[in-house]
């Protein structure tokens, strides 16, 4: 057996394709909601569970997906956790109905959170402490390109071979990832003993589940009763019991290896930090979440030109990323990047909720994009700095864990917070809509066209592209001018309800943004400057929200010696 050498570069570009995957799946997916829904016909509940199952499956994982590749081995965990995404992925394509598809986008949640974690625990053993800056740049590079890529090859895929596409792209690329780690990435056997928290896995597994449920499905049934007993303020009361018991479960074992570790957050900046990506998470995905519907189902765009629309967002970060990460960035305290960041961000999209109406040009939300793609450039990246600044080093993976799995749990309630909102005014707003507009049809037709608008929340809502939101089918014998009318007036009423609708819904997560703002001023300025290699370091995934469980740091060669035949 001979050994050679693998540059850590190589190894660097394998680990980062199969984090780019998972990170590019958080958008990818958003772009083409209105397609998924014609080809599945699946209603607005339905699609927020697409998008939660994933978020769901990867945050409750995360940290035991790390403390399980200290058993087993990074490598490994790595290569199964990039094959199960992608036969999620296939799943995920080959999907006939939604319950299907909800499925396999939380079987792709758990194959990310199986191979996040292990990058950095591979890169920090083959990067030697005086090398990392830049592969950490890379990693956030990375970041940016997933949030940027996402819409537009989500985009471009569902206009020209089909939404099933968005999954079926993983394949090649899967495949292509897992045979490269399993022929130059070290084998690294850390055999660290671990106790995982199986119970606190269960336990907060089933809070998040309730509280998810009882914000995504409370409109389809009124916010009253389910079935039997169960009602919605009971789902979410049990789920509200679950989080304070798997908190109180957590206070018994902070003496064992706990799934949350209280010991992080006596760090006033680790904890203020926190906040601020928990609200990024909520933001981003309550921002994207109607504006994709928006530029689809109202202004009637293809899902190309909706993506290219978006990428404004992404590319105006680049140009602060740059700023708040370079040599000049470097030099200033980072908090002061934060608060303006936070601030632009929201009134970016303060700006797109004041201008959206039902007839808006295509870049009419322009300026708010480019406005909040140049506060976010201002969090990603001064955000880690102040959260590590002060932690303790024998913290930092622990760290790691913590703050990505709030990150993503951030995620999760803000879809189904924004959602449940969203589907609450658009019920109000169609039926006030589409009394308005039935003045303008023959007496006869007027009450079963109201209805039609009215039945459409417990009947689930669709939002798919050209979508009318009604179930109203004009009656026969009419003249083919006067059914497109009927239906141009269905369509009208629909347009105008989401409107009315999303207004209101962007205010939730602007309110966020401002409170972390505002939280931003308790930060600790900075007291000490110690070099890189005594302080703690967060392992970051760039702007899409994907941290790996650190381990301790080992300086290596330049280069690792992988043996072969």
């Amino acid at each position: 057996m001979t050994k050679r050498a693998i540059n850590p570069w190589v190894i660097l570009v394998i680990l980062a394709m199969g984090l780019f995957m998972t990170l590019l799946d958080l958008t990818i997916v958003n772009i083409a909601i209105p397609s998924i829904v014609d080809g599945v016909h699946a209603t607005l509940d339905q699609v927020l569970w697409m998008l939660n199952g994933y978020s769901l499956g990867y945050s409750v994982l995360l940290i035991t997906s790390g403390r399980l590749g200290d058993i087993v081995g990074p490598r490994r965990l790595f290569i199964g956790g990039m094959l199960w995404f992608t036969a999620a992925s296939v799943f995920s394509g080959l999907a006939q109905n939604p319950d299907m598809l909800i499925a396999g986008r939380a079987l792709q949640g758990v194959g990310a959170a199986l191979l996040a974690p292990q990058t950095m625990a591979i890169l920090l053993t083959v990067f030697p402490v005086e090398r990392r800056a830049p592969m950490f740049a890379v990693y956030g590079v990375l970041g940016g390109l997933a949030v940027a890529t996402g819409p537009t090859l989500g985009g471009l895929l569902t206009t020209y071979v089909g939404w099933r596409w968005i999954f079926f792209v993983n394949v090649p690329i899967g495949i292509a990832v897992a045979v490269a780690a399993l022929r130059l990435v070290p084998d690294i056997r850390p055999g660290r003993r671990h106790r995982l928290d199986l119970p606190g896995v269960a336990l907060v597994s089933g809070a998040l589940f309730c509280l998810v449920f009882g914000l995504i499905e409370g409109q389809r049934y009124s916010w009253g009763t389910v079935a039997g007993f169960l009602s919605i303020p009971l789902i979410l009361g049990v789920g509200a019991a679950l989080i304070v018991a798997f908190i109180a479960y957590q206070a018994t074992r902070q003496k064992g290896e706990p799934l949350l570790p209280f010991e992080v957050f006596k760090d006033r900046n680790f904890t203020l930090m926190t906040l601020v990506l928990c609200t990024m998470g909520f933001a981003i995905v309550g921002l994207f979440l109607p504006l994709t519907i928006y530029y689809q189902s109202v202004l009637g765009l293809s899902a190309i030109a909706a993506g290219l629309t978006i990428v404004v967002m992404p590319g105006a970060m680049f140009f602060t990323t740059g700023f708040a990460n370079g040599p000049v960035g470097q030099k200033m305290d980072p908090k002061f990047f934060l608060m303006p960041g936070l601030l632009l961000l929201a009134a970016g999209v303060s700006f797109i909720a004041w201008s959206a109406q039902a007839d808006s040009s295509r870049w009419a939300f322009v300026p708010g994009l480019v406005a909040s793609g140049l506060g976010m450039g201002f969090i990603f990246g001064p955000v880690f700095r102040v959260a590590t600044r002060d932690l303790k080093p024998h913290l930092a993976g622990v760290a790691s864990g913590v703050i990505a799995t709030l990150q993503e749990m951030g995620a999760v309630i803000g879809s189904a917070g924004v959602g449940a909102l969203l589907q609450n005014r658009l019920a109000l707003a169609l039926h006030n809509s589409a009394v308005t507009a039935a003045a303008q049809m023959p007496a006869q037709y007027r009450s079963g066209f109201v209805s039609s608008f009215s039945n459409a929340a417990s009947q689930g809502l669709e939002v798919g592209v050209g979508q009318t939101g009604s179930s109203f089918t004009p009656p026969p014998g009419i003249s083919a001018s006067a059914v497109q009318q009927i239906q141009a007036l269905s369509h009208s009423v629909f347009g105008n309800a989401f409107v009315d609708a999303m207004k209101p819904t962007l205010i939730l997560p602007i309110a966020v943004l401002v409170v972390a703002a505002l939280a931003t001023t308790a930060v600790r300025r900075r007291r000490v400057l110690r070099p890189q290699a005594e302080g703690a370091e967060l392992a970051v995934g760039g702007a899409g929200g994907i941290w790996g469980e650190a381990s301790p740091s080992v300086d290596q060669p330049r280069s690792v010696s992988i043996p072969t035949e």
